[in-house]
């Protein structure tokens, strides 16, 4: 072979190369391209998926009658009046054969007693909540008795006889039951006649007032129902 042929078949070769370099080469700046031309892409296209979930959404809404009465039940019972009284109650029992007395046994008991009376404000509805422009208007369940109770803790046993030689029959337990009855029978007729609830009534219209008074409402407006029939015993009269 000639050194023009060798020559020649160099050139030839050197030429394919040059183009294999050239065409790798526009591939990988065509890659490039395409590259980055899909990575501006799928940035754009995560800017427009972003933007649509952060348009303006509709403001959200309260049932402010709702929050109101959850608000007010959460104070559930709002005891506005405690009613206490010392009473001291008497009781005895017999001993007999044949229906003659053999003895009598009697016990003098002191009773501290409590009676509290307010209203249940879970038995707030929405029938009684009203909101205006101008404020709130909210209308009380009725008063009602809370709680009566006897304080053993500080009631006792003032005196204990079984009379004359012992023959009255050793009740004590039975006697101090009955007259814990009749002292808070005593001690919550006693409160009911003193207004008892009356004046519970008035209270808890002065502190849910005042209770509502500290929020964002200008005009509050509290009223109150009477007590049900029935709802506090009154002693019935001596001779009636």
């Amino acid at each position: 072979m000639s050194y023009d042929d060798r020559n020649e078949r160099y050139r030839g070769g050197s030429l394919l190369q040059s183009v294999g370099w050239m065409l790798a080469g526009g591939i990988a700046v065509t890659a490039l391209s395409v590259g980055l031309g899909g990575w501006q892409l799928g940035d754009r296209l995560l800017a427009s998926v972003q933007n649509l979930f952060n348009q303006a959404q509709p403001a959200p809404k309260v049932d402010v009658q709702s929050v109101v009465i959850q608000q007010m039940k959460d104070v559930s019972e709002l005891t506005t009046a405690v009613f206490t009284m010392q009473a001291v109650v008497p009781t005895s029992q017999d001993a007999t054969l044949n229906g003659f007395v053999l003895g009598t046994t009697k016990l003098l008991y002191i009773a501290y007693g409590e009676v509290k009376a307010g209203v249940d404000l879970q038995r707030l509805t929405v029938a009684n909540v009203q909101v205006t422009e101008n404020g709130l208007q909210i209308q009380l369940p009725p008063p009602q008795l809370l709680d009566r109770k006897i304080d053993v803790n500080r009631s006792s046993v003032y005196d204990y006889n079984r009379g004359t030689f012992g023959l009255g029959p050793d009740a004590a337990p039975t006697l101090q039951v009955l007259a814990q009855q009749e002292a808070l029978q005593k001690i919550v007729e006693t409160a009911c006649a003193d207004g008892v609830l009356e004046k519970a009534n008035d209270r808890a219209k002065l502190v849910v007032t005042q209770l509502l008074t500290t929020t964002s409402y200008k005009n509050v407006v509290v009223t109150t129902q009477p007590p049900a029939p029935g709802s506090c015993p009154i002693a019935a009269p001596v001779g009636k």
